[in-house]
């Protein structure tokens, strides 16, 4: 019996035996087997191997086969010495025989202990190890295979390079297609070659994935942290992108996507990215999964990522499908419940949701362009830590900076990660200002006092009611002791260098009072994006929206100037800030950092996301630029919202009496082209003070002689000057202005055509400020796209088109295709500038620039002189170009034009190197806004 005393007696020795029982199930003596060009001799009493040939090859085989029932990591180990470095390969055998292609090569430096981790899966059958790969002595002793926990990062021989075991029951091996090589040194494992790097994958022993649903989950790490993998199915037809399935990921972290399969799979295709990098595959699994997890999983992306569903629970999201009973909903339901309860049946539900899902996983290429600039620009301006520590014991006295958090409610992950984004910084003399706005949850008390607890830089308020954000921003500004106050949401987060290069600009212009950065957005995936690299100071473009917002900096005594921050404009609480300071700034002490400092996180409810959160802020921002204007144009303009949500249009008044406008409209024939111009002129324009001059340059044609006489003895306001001169445009127009009457000039070309009755009005709106110089309107060609929306001056070598070929309805970069706003120069295809302006900086250049870039020039030359030029989106006309004048095809003309090319960057090299109305980290070669390589 087992009660009795022999039986407790031996117990000791039953518990040894079971863990010896437990231990060789893990742990397993190898036998080594020399199967070729191997001989055992002895050298000076001590036992060698010797290889007579480039091959060597053991035969490993466990003395204990139950080691290897199981499957999974192991590691191998032994003693192994040499005289010389050598190549070690290790062969599995998994069912087929040691094949060329299962093979993972080695290189041993040293002698000693060896510990190489591999991955076994069940059924594999031997090993082999060919111990160098030339004739050689070498020693090897003692090898054994244990089994081990799955490592947390796989060398990289282990086994996941040709062959991995992805989840229970799902193997089969990867096969590198093209562009691709393996790397065994360093972390890394692969590396890509081109930017169509692919992998097949075949399941092993004849299994197949079935119709139905199907998962694909992977960890994929890599030189890159956001990029996009792509998963190809062949159903016979070959790989194709009507079968591709975008999965984007994160460096490191598992990635999943679910998808349904009509039918049997012939092949399955692999891409990790598009680009070329090393990384490293740490796990890949595609399998098949029943409805319900495969519903369960639609649901759950679609509330983590989708902006629309991010307020629902997945049981209401499933609901729609007839999936699930949906939980209990106090606030009465959603619009996106009651549009998935409207819908016709559940396969039209179905449908909906599948290719709702689908559109999570699609990243466009602006978003992978920035991530790729990140990698590869942005990483390369940081500082290095040897860099900052060097400034910072340079600093004799350095500027304090006391980051400013007003707080409410915030979700606790997100107001931690907001903290150690400050924590972070690279830069140390900081304070930070932290006012909690009576919050109902318990949790913000919590962290606040946890951090100020930890660091003594963190100071915490708790107010005792809710006061709104501009109370509560006061109150932090209350604690503040720094001379410099830096503002951050309480969901938001600062890059780790952001106070770094704060104090850098500081220390490059100590009387800077407003200093503002670049941003982007955090999305609910942790990825960035979306980021706004701005111009220098735009005050039109500040009028027009709140470009400045974050990261601001603001020297402290100018915001206790000022009152701090002003009570009833809550929601655009910062534009009014930055409003209120103008009176009080000049151009040299506002700086602009051209990096991204600053991380907006893009929520349900944010206002960085949300439709209804622009309502709001974009009424307390009409609020705040209301009251501005009025402090300076005597309450005479009207300001009013935008185009879009969270933009303003300022309608500036024209003075009484209307001033003339005298508009210069060169042409030669083409009556047909000018007479359009010119009736729309007469019959559209609602503002009606205007001459219009037709300067002819050598027209012949009679029926172009005939709409002369005929459209001056139909309206007065039209006359006719004869230039009998080879074509120079700049020389025609300052012939013209010579001969204007009016106080305004109108530089127009024959070929455009208005669209709507108030440009004319709007341009002269702009013209009669005194600070402004040119103003320009938006262009479109016949096809409704953009031809003009302000020139970027240093597009192409020396100025392009904002914007060229963008749908006329496009917003562009940040609604720039919507506002008003400061640009360097204008096209004369279109421009108003007043007359005396014009005089003041000699017209148009005549001597150097008679074809191109005269409009370019002059307007570069009124900026010189100290005003603004304007462009409008308020203003708008088509422009047939240049249906009028030759192309530049010649000889003569190509030289000409070279020639022009030439002086311009003579002339303006500094402006052409960088544009302030443009991002030096935008493209200089293409007119799109795209993000550029500086």
């Amino acid at each position: 019996m087992q009660t009795s005393f022999s039986w407790r007696a031996t117990k000791p020795l039953r518990d040894l035996g079971g863990l010896y029982h437990k231990y060789i199930k893990k742990c397993s003596r190898m036998d080594l087997l020399p199967i070729y060009e191997l001989e055992l001799m002895t050298r000076n009493n001590k036992v060698v191997w010797v290889s007579r040939g480039g091959d060597p090859q053991f035969l490993l085989t466990p003395i204990n086969p139950a080691v290897l029932r199981q499957g999974g990591w192991f590691s191998l180990e032994y003693d192994f010495s040499a005289t010389q470095a050598v190549d070690q390969c290790l062969y599995i055998d998994y069912g087929d025989g040691f094949q060329a292609d299962i093979v993972w090569a080695r290189h041993v430096e040293k002698s000693g202990h060896q510990s190489l981790v591999i991955y076994l899966p069940m059924g594999t059958q031997a090993l082999r190890l060919d111990p160098m790969t030339r004739p050689g002595e070498f020693r090897l002793e003692d090898p054994v295979l244990k089994k081990i926990e799955t490592p947390q990062i796989p060398h990289p021989w282990s086994g996941l390079d040709g062959y991995l075991k992805c989840c229970e029951g799902c193997e089969f091996t990867l096969a590198a297609a093209q562009q691709l090589e393996r790397r065994l040194e360093g972390e890394f494992h692969w590396r890509s070659h081109g930017t169509d790097p692919a992998f097949v994958v075949r399941h092993r022993r004849g299994r197949v994935i079935e119709p139905g649903w199907c998962r694909i989950e992977f960890v994929l790490s890599g030189e890159y942290q956001h990029q996009v993998a792509k998963l190809y199915i062949d159903h016979g037809e070959g790989f194709s992108e009507t079968h591709a399935y975008p999965i984007p990921f994160q460096s490191g972290k598992l990635a999943t996507r679910v998808i349904q399969l009509e039918r049997s799979i012939v092949n399955i295709r692999f891409d990790p990215w598009e680009r070329e990098g090393s990384f490293r595959l740490e796990r890949l699994c595609i399998d098949n999964v029943d409805a319900e997890e495969a519903w369960d999983a639609i649901a759950g992306r679609l509330v983590e990522t989708a902006p629309e569903y991010t307020h629902l629970k997945k049981a209401e999201v499933l609901a729609g499908v007839g999936r699930s009973t949906p939980e209990t909903d106090e606030g009465g339901g959603s619009a996106k419940k009651a549009e998935l309860a409207d819908a016709e049946d559940d396969a039209a539900r179905e449908a909906r949701l599948l290719e709702e899902y689908a559109e999570t996983f699609i990243v466009n290429e602006a978003e992978l362009s920035y991530q790729k600039w990140i990698d590869e620009v942005e990483v390369n301006g940081l500082p290095s830590s040897e860099t900052i520590r060097s400034y910072l014991e340079g600093l004799e006295s350095p500027a304090l900076i006391s980051v400013l958090v007003p707080v409410y409610n915030t979700d606790e992950t997100l107001l931690k990660a907001c903290i150690d984004s400050v924590i972070a910084q690279s830069y140390p003399h900081w304070e930070l200002c932290l006012v909690d706005d009576a919050s109902p949850s318990p949790h913000v008390e919590k962290v606040l006092r946890h951090y100020a607890s930890k660091d003594k830089r963190v100071k915490i308020h708790f107010r005792p009611d809710n006061g709104h954000i501009s109370k509560t921003t006061n109150d932090a500004l209350s604690m503040a002791t720094g001379d410099y106050l830096a503002l951050l949401d309480h969901d938001d987060e600062l890059a780790k260098d952001a106070l770094y290069f704060i104090a850098k600009e500081l220390e490059k212009n100590p009387d800077a009072q407003l200093i503002y950065s670049d941003e982007d957005k955090i999305d609910v995936q942790g990825m960035r994006c979306e980021p706004h690299f701005k111009p220098d100071w735009n005050i039109d473009l500040l009028y027009s929206q709140n470009y400045v917002s974050h990261l601001g900096v603001y020297r402290r005594s100018l915001i206790e100037k000022i009152g701090g921050f002003r009570v009833g404009v809550e929601g655009s609480q910062d534009y009014d800030l930055v409003l209120r300071c103008i009176p009080h700034l000049t151009a040299g002490s506002i700086s602009h950092v051209p990096r991204v400092l600053y991380h907006w996180r893009a929520i349900e409810g944010s206002t960085a996301l949300a439709e209804e959160g622009k309502d709001y802020t974009t009424s307390a921002g009409v609020k705040a630029l209301k009251d501005h204007i009025e402090g300076i144009a005597d309450g005479r303009a009207i300001v009013e919202q935008g185009i879009v949500g969270n933009t303003y249009r300022v309608r500036w008044p024209i003075p009484e009496p209307a001033p003339l406008v005298s508009m210069l409209i060169p042409t030669r024939d083409k009556k047909d082209v000018t007479e359009l111009a010119v009736r729309s002129i007469l019959e559209k324009s609602r503002y009606t003070d205007y001459e219009i001059i037709l300067l002819d340059n050598g027209s012949v044609e009679p029926e172009t002689h005939e709409f002369f006489e005929k459209i001056q003895v139909e309206d007065s306001r039209v006359s006719v000057l004869r230039y009998d001169h080879p074509f120079n445009y700049s020389a025609i127009n300052n012939f013209g202005a010579e001969h204007a009457k009016g106080s305004i000039i109108g530089l127009v070309n024959n070929d455009v055509e208005v669209i709507n009755g108030n440009w004319l009005g709007e341009m002269v709106s702009h013209a009669c400020r005194e600070d402004v110089g040119c103003v320009g309107a938006k262009l479109y060609y016949g096809n409704d796209t953009i031809q003009h929306a302000g020139v970027i001056v240093g597009l192409g070598g020396v100025a392009g088109h904002s914007h060229k070929h963008f749908p006329r309805e496009s917003g562009g970069y940040f609604n720039r295709l919507k506002v008003v706003q400061s640009v360097s120069a204008v096209t004369a295809a279109c421009l108003l500038v007043r007359k005396s302006v014009y005089e003041e900086v000699g017209g148009l250049n005549e001597q150097d620039l008679k074809v191109a870039f005269n409009d370019v020039d002059f307007c570069l030359k009124v900026l010189d002189a100290g005003y603004r030029n304007i462009w409008t989106p308020y203003a708008e006309l088509y422009h047939h170009e240049s249906i009028s004048r030759g192309a530049e095809d010649n000889p003569e003309k190509v030289a000409r034009f070279n020639t022009e090319i030439d002086y311009m960057q003579k002339a303006w090299g500094k402006i052409i190197e960088h544009d302030p109305s443009y991002s030096p980290c935008l493209t200089r070669s293409r007119e799109d806004f795209s993000i550029g390589g500086r």
